[in-house]
C-alpha cells in the first residue's frame, strides 16, 4: 500500500477567519450544515459519536443528528444498545462532523441527556412506519443467529401493531449533547489549516481561540 504515503491533496476551497465566524458555535455549525445541505452533500447530518466502553477503550460510529440548537445536538437512538449502555455509565462523549466536498470538519465535546418521554414520542410519531417497527424489532448491538432471525422479530413487530398506530419502544429515545467545546477546521493549501476553537470561559461565554494546524 505504497500508496497511502504518495496520496495527498491541497485544500484550497475556502478561508475560515475570526472576523467571519459567527459569535456562538451552534450558529456557526448550522452555517456550514446549510451550506453542506446547497452542496447537496449525501448524509450533510451525519455525524460520528464517540463514547467510552466498560474496558476504556473509546467505540465510534455515526448517527444522524436531528436537531442543533443552543440547547444541545439532538440523536435517537436505542438506549439498550452499546452507546446507550456506555453513554449511562459515562456521558461525556465526542462528535465529529466531516463535509470532504466542503474541506471541512467539526469536532465537539459535550455532555450527553436522555430528552423527555413526550419529545422522543412526537420524533418517534414522525418516521417512516418500517423505521418504527425496526425500532421494535431489533435487539440493537445484542448478537443474532442469523438474518432469518431479525426478519422473523419484524414479521412479528408487523403483525402485532397491525392496523394500528405503533407506539414508541420504552428502550428507543433521543439524547441531547449539551456541548462545552467546539473546533471548526477548515482545511487551506500546504497543511496550514483554519482551526477556531469555541470554548466557555470564566463568565460563561464563547470564546474564540485559534490554534495551530
Amino acid at each position: 500500500m505504497e500508496d497511502l504515503y504518495k496520496t495527498r491533496k491541497d485544500y484550497d476551497k475556502h478561508l475560515l477567519l475570526e472576523e467571519d465566524a459567527l459569535n456562538n458555535p451552534i450558529d456557526q455549525l448550522n452555517r456550514w450544515l446549510l451550506e453542506a445541505q446547497e452542496a447537496q452533500i449525501n448524509d450533510y447530518n451525519a455525524m460520528v459519536i464517540s463514547t467510552i466502553g466498560k474496558g476504556g477503550y473509546p467505540h465510534s460510529r455515526i448517527v444522524l443528528l436531528r436537531e442543533a440548537t443552543h440547547h444541545g445536538l439532538v440523536f435517537y437512538t436505542n438506549y439498550e444498545s452499546d452507546k446507550g449502555e456506555e453513554i449511562a455509565l459515562n456521558d461525556k462523549v465526542g462528535l465529529n462532523f466531516f463535509w470532504n466536498h466542503l474541506e471541512r470538519q467539526v469536532r465537539v465535546t459535550g455532555v450527553a441527556k436522555k430528552m423527555s418521554e413526550a419529545e422522543s414520542d412526537a420524533y418517534f410519531a414522525s418516521r417512516p412506519r418500517e423505521n418504527q417497527i425496526g425500532a421494535w424489532a431489533s435487539p440493537q448491538s445484542k448478537p443474532l443467529h442469523n438474518r432469518e432471525e431479525l426478519e422473523k422479530r419484524v414479521q412479528e413487530v408487523t403483525a402485532r401493531f397491525e392496523g394500528q398506530e405503533i407506539p414508541r419502544p420504552p428502550h428507543w429515545g433521543g439524547y441531547r449533547i449539551v456541548p462545552h467545546y467546539f473546533e471548526f477546521w477548515q482545511g487551506r493549501p500546504s497543511r496550514l489549516h483554519d482551526r477556531l476553537v469555541y470554548q466557555v470561559d470564566a463568565d460563561f461565554e464563547w470564546c474564540k481561540i485559534r490554534l495551530a494546524p
